[in-house]
């Protein structure tokens, strides 16, 4: 099946192509962003729209910065694939935000505007500020590069253009837009941008959903029974074990997947980010509430797409055209409608086309504001200018920043293209579970947190991720790794939350114990008193 819908037009029809799709849609959110960034002359401007987004705004927004493309294309195909494992992940997928919700109120009281400023709120100084960026920067840039570099040849493919050549100026396309975006719109053009993706996403999702359910005569029965058959292996379908097996390895391998999912989903920089855009804590609360059923509506019409596409297209046709079934959404819509040349089939692929566009415009957009902001606003305005930079000043640093980040993440996009490196995006998530959310949890409820505790669990929780992920099976020793000439792998897991997760905690646990600072411990009231209460929130 051909990868491009193509402009089809006689007496009776007009159908858009998905490159024609894309240049409308790129103009749109242009326009759109650089209208709203006129007014981002302010620091609370370019990092929080100024607080001024409603609770269903911001969690459209939310939903937004949390749905990647990589979640969008994977995850149809891994329900496809696998089955009752595809299912499951779907569902960790929303339960992850539950941590989300548990932080929400206490971090937008107690945060201003990036992950230095929380954990300052409870252990001031610059070694504060400096470790949250730290962690911020290798959570965001391995993300950033990660979505780039897979879908820069998922949109050469869209618009029919093959070859490494048109993927890197794919890529280097949706960068320079990711720069435009983040630099001109700040926060505001932001959120505006995930606010159409989502509505997007979700009119594409749901089209497929109801397509694929009207397909079985809305038999949930029939659906299942179709999907089992066209896996390939109707009597595991639905039995775990198609994504690991069932030894003692794939059990480990299943468990660390859904801690660092179920810890770290949520918890990355830009998604913390967006909870201080909320007006006030309990509005945080109530928007995380809402995106929670927003992901949750989305997930439900991922399992049922997936479903579909292994009932109609099959698990066979599904591997052949994309071994990890990145390409089963697509497959699906030109199933649908009977194919992408014909009008409906044109107009349904175009549809989802676009979605996956502007799902990965919109990600890398808030991934790359939420790195940037923390270099301009921790780093160079605190602990570098001792907080005494100008306004007008911070703003101008904050866009060069987002110029220098944007810049590298398309440099090594480019310059590792070609290269398997999607398990960098597992990386980000299961660092931000293991130094992120350890951080925040014993920032915001535990007494007797210090200094040492702090930056123990945040250095040692880096650490032990990156040597797990060095010394483990996707950086060498199987052939699908890294480097699959090579074995210097000890650590037998695709993911470390496992380990990596428990030693965050325990390390900030005894850093805490080892050495306890009064003047921390007396600042717990005071902070508790903002975090659960709003006592002096912003």
């Amino acid at each position: 099946m051909s990868l491009l819908a193509a402009a089809d037009y006689d007496s009776s029809s007009f159908t858009l192509s998905p490159v024609t799709a894309f240049l409308l849609v790129i103009g749109v959110t242009l326009f759109l962003s650089v209208m709203t960034g006129l007014d981002t002359d302010e620091v609370a401007d370019i990092y929080t729209a100024n607080r001024s987004l409603s609770v269903v705004k911001n969690a459209l927004a939310a939903t937004g910065d949390y749905v990647s493309a990589l979640t969008l294309l994977s995850a149809t195909g891994l329900v496809a694939l696998v089955g009752y494992d595809g299912i499951t992940l779907g569902i960790c997928t929303v339960l992850a935000l539950g941590v989300l919700l548990l932080i929400a109120e206490p971090l937008r009281n107690t945060g201003r505007f990036t992950l230095g400023d929380s954990l300052e709120a409870r252990i001031p100084g610059s070694a504060t500020r400096i470790a949250g960026a730290v962690v911020t920067l290798l959570v965001c840039l391995p993300y950033i590069v990660s979505q780039l570099s897979a879908v820069g040849t998922a949109v050469a493919g869209l618009v029919g253009l093959e070859g490494p050549g048109p993927a890197k100026v794919c890529i280097v396309l949706i960068g320079a837009l990711m720069i435009c975006f983040a630099a001109y719109g700040g926060m505001r053009g932001v959120s505006l941008i995930q606010i159409l993706k989502a509505v997007l996403v979700f009119g594409a999702m749901l089209a497929i959903a109801l397509l694929v359910l009207d397909r079985f005569d809305f038999d949930i029965a029939a659906l299942l029974d179709g999907a089992a058959r066209g896996s390939g292996l109707p009597d595991a379908y639905f039995s775990p074990g198609r994504l690991y097996p069932m030894d003692v390895t794939g059990r480990l391998n299943v468990v660390s997947l859904y801690i660092t999912l179920i810890a770290g989903a949520s918890c990355t920089p830009h998604m913390l980010m967006r909870v201080n855009v909320a007006r006030s804590g309990p509005e945080a609360r109530r928007a995380t509430r809402h995106t929670m059923l927003m992901v949750a509506a989305f997930c439900g019409s991922v399992i049922v797409a997936g479903l579909g596409a292994s009932a109609l297209v099959g698990a066979k046709d599904i591997v052949a055209a994309d071994p990890r079934g990145n390409s089963a959404l697509l497959e699906l819509a030109g199933h649908l409608a009977g194919g992408p040349e014909t009008t409906g089939g044109s107009i349904l692929y175009t549809l989802v086309a676009s979605a996956v566009f502007i799902t990965t415009l919109a990600v890398v957009s808030g991934l790359t504001l939420a790195a940037a902001a923390t270099l301009a606003h921790d780093v160079y305005a605190h602990a570098s200018r001792r907080g005494r930079l100008a306004e007008g000043n911070e703003v101008g640093v904050a866009r060069w920043f987002v110029v220098l980040v944007g810049s590298v993440s398309v440099l090594l996009a480019v310059g590792l293209y070609g290269w398997d490196i999607q398990f960098v995006g597992g990386f980000s998530v299961g660092l931000a579970a293991s130094a992120i959310l350890p951080a925040l949890l014993y920032s915001l409820f535990w007494s007797r947190f210090t200094r040492t505790g702090l930056l123990w669990s945040m250095y040692g929780g880096t650490i032990c991720c990156f040597v797990l992920l060095v010394f483990g099976p996707n950086v060498s020793g199987t052939p699908v790794a890294l480097l699959p000439d090579q074995d210097f792998h000890w650590w037998p897991l695709e993911t470390t939350g496992l380990v990596s997760v428990p030693v965050g905690f325990l390390l900030g646990w005894a850093g805490s114990v080892r050495s306890r600072r009064r003047t921390e411990l007396d600042r717990h009231a005071e902070m508790e008193a903002r975090a659960l209460a709003g006592v002096g929130a912003e």
